[in-house]
Order: C-alpha cells, then sequence, then structure tokens
C-alpha cells in the first residue's frame, strides 16, 4: 500500500517556483551623454518621485531615464564628499546603504538634492553657454495641486540659480493624454503615480482641474502594504524583504481583479488556488554535510562516556539533595523544639518571638513550617533509583544506620546531626521497599489480568473485540463530553461558565456563613460531619466533590489527558489482534488535520500538504525534519494569492489600505453623474467623456486594469452609453511624448513663464494652460 505522501505527491505536481529578484528600476549602464544638444531648444524633465526623464526635444525620446536617488559618499583617500546619481549608485553595493530621496510622498523636501540632480541632468544633456546660464526654456511637471511654495522655490532654483530664459509647468497625466490624442480631445483621464492616483476631466483638450480628484494612493503603497502583509503573514521568514523585492513581486504577479468579491469568496477553493497560488523562492544556502559517520565502536565509546557522566550527575545530584533534606530536618526540629518550649506564650507574644526570627508574623511561620513538613514528607515517601552504598546493608539497620536508635543525650553535636542525616536515609530506604513491594504487587496484577485478557481472546476473538470496541466508545464519547466542557467554559454567558460561578459563590458563603438551603441542610446533618463539626458537612456526599471538579479547568483537562491514554491503550490492542480495525479506525485519524479543509493553510502554504507534517508520519526526528534540504527551502518560500488582487484593489477601495478617499469608481462615478452635465446623450459633457476613458502612469501596466474600470463604468453608466477604455500606448514614457509633442506645438508659444515676469510679477505668478494647474486666488 503506497504511503500518503507518495499518493499526494502522485496527485499534486510540484508547484512552478519563481526567484525573488532584487532588481532595481533602472540600468546597469552607465548615463548616456547627449551628443544633439541645441541652444534655445526646449528641455523636457518629467520630476517624477520615482524616475526622472529628461530630454532636449529636438529628439523623439528622452536621452535619460534614471531613479531618483541620490547617494553622498565620503573617499577618504582622497578627501572629498562624492555626490552619486541615478544608476551610478547601483553600480557599487557601499552605495546602496546611503541611498536618499529628495522627496516626502509627493513633494520635495531636499533642495540641495534637486539641484545636484539638474546639474546632473544638465552634464548629460551636453548643455553648454558661453554666459554661464542654462540658455534653453524649461518644461517641467509639477503634482496636482502643487502647494504654492515648491512651485515658488522650483521658479527661484531654475530663474536665479540656473537662469533660464522660460519656464512651463504641467501635469504628467495630461501630457500623456495629449500624447494620445490630438490636443483638442475630450475625455476622462485616470493617472497613476508613484505616490498618487489622479481622475480628472479634460474638455476639449484642456483638463478641468476644479473638477479633479486625487487618491493618496500609487506604487510606493502598494509596495509597502504588500511588504506589511507579508510580514504579517510569514512573521518568522528568515530573509529580509527590502524594496526591491516588493517591488518586483507586486509588479510581476499583482493584477487587478474584475470582480474582486466574487474572486475573492472562491480564491482559496483548490481548483483555484491551483491556478491562482504563486510560490516565490528566496535565496538560500543548504550546507550539505560532507563528514563521515562515525563507526559503531565511536557511537558505543560515546553512549557509555554520556552513560558514566549521567550516573556522576546523579550521585552529584542525590548528595545535594541528601544535604538539603537534612537541613531542612534541622530546621524542622528547631522550630518544632521553639513551639513546644514557648506553649504557654500567647499568640501575640510567640508572634515577637518569631518575628525576631526574621519572620513577618504567625501566618508566614505557619506557612513555612508546612512547607518543611510537605517536603520532608516527600522526601520519605518519594522513591529513589538510583543504587546507594546504604542499600546493601540496608536489610541490618544497626550497621547501616547505627546512631538511628542512640539517644540524643548520649551523642556529641556532631553525632546528632549525622544521626539526622541517617533517620532520613532509613526512612527513604523504607519508603522504597515499600514501593517496591507494591509495584510488584501491581506487576503480579498486570499479568494476571494480561493472561486472563489472552485466555480470553483465544477462547472468543470476537466477544473480546466488541468488548473492547464498547470500552473504546465509551472512553471517546468522555473525552468529547469533557471537550465541549472546557469549550464552554471560555464563553462566560454559557450554561457551563454561569454555573461553575455560581458553585464558586457558594463555596465562598459557606465559609461566611450562607444562608442557602443546600447550608442549611448540611448545617442539620450535623451525625455526618468528619472532624465533628457540626457546621462542616462537606464531602459526606460523593457528589460534594464535583464543585471543585466544576469550577477547575485543570482538573478536566487532567482527566483528558488520562482518558486519552487510555483510548490509545486500547487501540494499540485493537490494532493488534483485531484483523478489522485498522489506523483509519483510530480516534486520532477520525480527528486528523485536513489541511485542504483549512483555510489558514491553503492562505500561508497553497495547495500542497505540509512536508512537516508528513516527515513526522515518517518516524523523522526533529533534527532530521529541521535540517532536511526540502524544509530549508520551504521555509523561505513565499506563497502569494490573496494579495494579489487585495493590493491593487486600493485603488478602487481604499478602505481597505486605510484611506477615508473614495475609490476610482465611486469618484468617476460622482464626475460623470452629478458634478458635470450629466448629459449621457450625443452633445453631453459626459456623454464625451464616457466615449474616451484614458489610462497612464505606472499602474496602468497592471494587467486587468483596463478591463476593471470596463466593467465598473458599465454598471453605473445608463443603458446604451457608448463606453470606451483605453490604456496609454507607453504608460510610463508618454507624459514626456506629450511634453516633447507640446513643446514643438503651437499650444506652447504662450505658456512659458519667462523670467522677466517672474522677476516682475514674482513667484507667485503662473500661466495656465490646458495641460497644468489652475491659478487659484
Amino acid at each position: 500500500m503506497p504511503s500518503k505522501s507518495k499518493t499526494e505527491e502522485e496527485v499534486y505536481p510540484p508547484q512552478e517556483v519563481h526567484y525573488l529578484k532584487d532588481v532595481v528600476i533602472g540600468s546597469n549602464e552607465p548615463e548616456p551623454f547627449y551628443t544633439k544638444y541645441q541652444t534655445g531648444v526646449p528641455i523636457a524633465i518629467d520630476l517624477g518621485t520615482s524616475t526622472w526623464r529628461i530630454g532636449l526635444t529636438n529628439n523623439a525620446e528622452p536621452n535619460n531615464v534614471f531613479p531618483a536617488v541620490i547617494s553622498r559618499h565620503r573617499d577618504r583617500k582622497l578627501a572629498k564628499t562624492l555626490t552619486i546619481i541615478g544608476n551610478d549608485v547601483f553600480s557599487d553595493s557601499a552605495l546602496k546603504s546611503t541611498t536618499k530621496t529628495p522627496y516626502d510622498g509627493p513633494l520635495i523636501t531636499n533642495w540641495d538634492y534637486i539641484e545636484f540632480m539638474l546639474d546632473y541632468s544638465f552634464e548629460h544633456l551636453s548643455v553648454q553657454s558661453t554666459n554661464g546660464k542654462v540658455n534653453n526654456p524649461i518644461i517641467m511637471t509639477e503634482p496636482l495641486t502643487c502647494p504654492y511654495n515648491q512651485r515658488k522655490t522650483m521658479y527661484e532654483l531654475l530663474f536665479e540659480a540656473y537662469q533660464v530664459p522660460k519656464v512651463s509647468f504641467g501635469l504628467d497625466s495630461l501630457f500623456s493624454y495629449y500624447a494620445n490624442s490630438d490636443g483638442k480631445s475630450t475625455g476622462l483621464v485616470i493617472g497613476t503615480g508613484n505616490e498618487s492616483t489622479s481622475i480628472i476631466p479634460v474638455l476639449d483638450g484642456k483638463g478641468l482641474i476644479s473638477q479633479a480628484k486625487r487618491i493618496d494612493w500609487g506604487g510606493d503603497q502598494s509596495q509597502s502594504y504588500l511588504s506589511k502583509l507579508l510580514s504579517l503573514k510569514y512573521p518568522y521568514f528568515p530573509n529580509k524583504l527590502n524594496v526591491n523585492h516588493t517591488t518586483n513581486l507586486f509588479k510581476d504577479f499583482c493584477y487587478v481583479s474584475e470582480d474582486y468579491s466574487n474572486e475573492l469568496k472562491h480564491i482559496l477553493d483548490m481548483d483555484v488556488l491551483e491556478k491562482k497560488d504563486i510560490v516565490v523562492q528566496a535565496p538560500v544556502e543548504i550546507a550539505v554535510n560532507n563528514e563521515n559517520k562515525k563507526t559503531e565502536e565511536e557511537l558505543a565509546r560515546q553512549a557509555e562516556k554520556r552513560r558514566e557522566q549521567g550516573k556522576r550527575l546523579q550521585k552529584q545530584a542525590q548528595q545535594k539533595r541528601i544535604e538539603k533534606l537534612a537541613q531542612k530536618q534541622e530546621e524542622w526540629d528547631y522550630y518544632s523544639k521553639l513551639k513546644e518550649d514557648n506553649a504557654g506564650l500567647s499568640a501575640s507574644e510567640f508572634e515577637d518571638l518569631i518575628v525576631r526570627d526574621g519572620f513577618d508574623d504567625l501566618e508566614d511561620f505557619e506557612k513555612y513550617m508546612g512547607s518543611l513538613e510537605r517536603s520532608l514528607k516527600r522526601a520519605a515517601q518519594t522513591e529513589d533509583g538510583g543504587e546507594d552504598d546504604d542499600h546493601d546493608d540496608s536489610s541490618d539497620p544497626a550497621k547501616a544506620w547505627p546512631l538511628v536508635d542512640i539517644p540524643d543525650d548520649q551523642l556529641t553535636p556532631d553525632q546528632i546531626k549525622e544521626k539526622r542525616k541517617q533517620k532520613l536515609l532509613k526512612a527513604n530506604a523504607e519508603a522504597r521497599e515499600r514501593n517496591r513491594e507494591l509495584k510488584r504487587q501491581e506487576q503480579e496484577e498486570r499479568l494476571l489480568r494480561e493472561e486472563e485478557e489472552r485466555k480470553w481472546r483465544e477462547r472468543d476473538l470476537d466477544d473480546w473485540c466488541t468488548t473492547k470496541k464498547l470500552e473504546l466508545a465509551g472512553l471517546i464519547s468522555k473525552v468529547k463530553d469533557r471537550q465541549k466542557l472546557l469549550e464552554s467554559m471560555k464563553d462566560r454567558k454559557s450554561a457551563v461558565a454561569q454555573q461553575r460561578m455560581k458553585n464558586i459563590a457558594e463555596l465562598a458563603n459557606d465559609e461566611t456563613g450562607s444562608t442557602s438551603a443546600a447550608s442549611r441542610k448540611r448545617r442539620r446533618n450535623a451525625n455526618a460531619t468528619i472532624d465533628n463539626d457540626p457546621n462542616d458537612t462537606f464531602g459526606t456526599n460523593d457528589d460534594d466533590w464535583n464543585a471543585y471538579r466544576e469550577i477547575s479547568n485543570q482538573t478536566v483537562e487532567k482527566e483528558l489527558d488520562q482518558l486519552n491514554k487510555g483510548i490509545i491503550a486500547i487501540e494499540e490492542e485493537l490494532l493488534k489482534y483485531d484483523p478489522n480495525f485498522h489506523h483509519e479506525d483510530t480516534f486520532a485519524a477520525a480527528n486528523t488535520f485536513d489541511w485542504k479543509n483549512s483555510v489558514l493553510h491553503k492562505f500561508v502554504h497553497g495547495p500542497r500538504p505540509n512536508i512537516t507534517i508528513e516527515m513526522q508520519a515518517e518516524g523523522l526526528s526533529p533534527e532530521e525534519i529541521v535540517n532536511h534540504p526540502e524544509i530549508i527551502k520551504k521555509n523561505h518560500q513565499i506563497h502569494l494569492n490573496v494579495e494579489r488582487i487585495r493590493v491593487p484593489e486600493i485603488l478602487f477601495q481604499p478602505t481597505l489600505g486605510g484611506l477615508d478617499q473614495a475609490g476610482i469608481t465611486e469618484i468617476s462615478s460622482d464626475l460623470l453623474r452629478r458634478r458635470l452635465d450629466g448629459i449621457f446623450q450625443p452633445g453631453g459633457q459626459s456623454y464625451a467623456m464616457a466615449s474616451d476613458v484614458f489610462i497612464t502612469g505606472g499602474l496602468a501596466l497592471l494587467p486587468g486594469f483596463k478591463n476593471r474600470v470596463q466593467r465598473d463604468f458599465t454598471q453605473f453608466l445608463p443603458t446604451e452609453t457608448p463606453l470606451h477604455v483605453r490604456t496609454a500606448k507607453d504608460p510610463l514614457l508618454d507624459a514626456w511624448h506629450g511634453m516633447y509633442k507640446w513643446a514643438n506645438s503651437d499650444d506652447s508659444k504662450h505658456a512659458y513663464v519667462t523670467k522677466a515676469e517672474f522677476e516682475e510679477y514674482g513667484p507667485e505668478y503662473i500661466k495656465e494652460h490646458g495641460l497644468g494647474n489652475a491659478c487659484i486666488l
């Protein structure tokens, strides 16, 4: 019969494993220098928080695309501080630890870094000047609703530091729409960036900024959210996931679900999970143990050495126990004599006496004496498994313990101390002898029962099996009852928990003079008392002791443990002698963990069984399991399933990520149906915008984004409204392409702010155009 693991391996083939990538955004190639520089040609700079894209607009593609990072490195040999920017940061691993960004969220917070990065950009564009100025107009992107302080500082940097002739600012998503339309189109632009997502209605080529909306969620928040989800899912994951890991996981495996709520219900179903679960393997080195195995003789010598060491430790421990017990016996004798000698004192006088001996009060003294008495009784009754030197002479007390029967007045103080030790040894020896006799009797009774059962089995196997199964069923029934009892005790409102509290209250009231019917009945039945106390009848009825069982979970747990041991013992006998009883019929098999029915197992481990359980079933030791190569690999694996759709879903349901904002669908519905004219007939604004829904930005590359927008818009738009959803040709570079197209068109001629206008009107001055922010007074 094939083992379970083999059967499951045939049914469930190995999953495809993807390897965790630490690839950074950008290129390992040296940053190129532009060779076609021309004075007066506008320079387009897409100032993204993740990536900068720069180039002269006499070329249709940006010359330089590099990540917006900077590193300040101190070269001790040259005694200089080097500023490394963009892709060059990732050329040396030492620079990665000091990588910084000039942004805090969507806004610039370090203008020194921005100046370094602009120097770097102009240098790679081969900007030339004879008057110490940058003689090229600048077209630059800025965030939606850019704060006045950021635009003011950027104006000052460009006009005063670089002396540029004129500057124009615009929105990246509108530039991207401009690159993918004729410049006079009407549509709804959904721009997804690294720090935020914007929804801007465009009417006849001009963005309606007064109706634009922004969601504070983008690519950076998505990777950070994915990192938090994986930290919660795998709290003990051996590898630390950095930003590059989670960014690549998000880009490679996440997708926008077309019907999130429905897919979430079934994504952990076995058939769906088989397709959706992604296994990602983190780097791990498995050490191969090439040491030669030790010979049997060496293993035997080591085992003998361990046994000798164990015996030595046992003797040392036994000697320490004897010394401690002798000390406790001495203290018990001293305080007992003290108590007898001062029996005539009052309680307060005796308490003053023992306080001088270091006790807190009389209660502390009684407690200490009780502790000493219990320790001495335990020592006398406990069996000592080791063989000592006194055992051989224990049959002759005069030789083994010569001082025990001699009165104290005939002994010296040292002999009295030795006598106490010998009394302890004698008590231990007698207790061991009693225990041996009890064990011998139990062994004889057990052998007698086994012999009777053997004859019973040989005489009538069916009757024996039936009786054992009935006994097993009774134990299982008791186990289930105790388990229900434990579960019900966890609920404070359950009848069992209420009864438990009632019993506790009644026990407390009995001690304080309760007037309940039960207490009165016990007081009336004074003849049944145990210690002649007419008010104490507790225990005369065996049912009285159930009160303690009902108020103690520990008692139930001990009883459960005993019942389980009895079940295992009977099942072992049935497995051995009953041909119709198999492992599948055992109580443990009936309660075996079924990983296919566990949502948590499938969520964490995917649609495959936990190989740790299989190895335990095969009898491998814990050390072998922990060091097994497959276990080490599994411990370095991540299973992506629910996270694949949950992270992108925040764009449509921001509350999943903790944002108190509306999602793309809700905002778009409000814009088209309420804030615009709401006319979905030819000639209406809403009609024209629904005819051209445009998606751009880095998150537009997520699979399923376009289909989700198409589905959601279809649900809230009136019937027969012409809906057309499209994605930018190049969601990452089309913002720069739009800047290039706009710079070479007539639309840009009157949209620049010149240096003279800046000096005359100040940094508050802004020229509005169809692709930029509005002037808010």
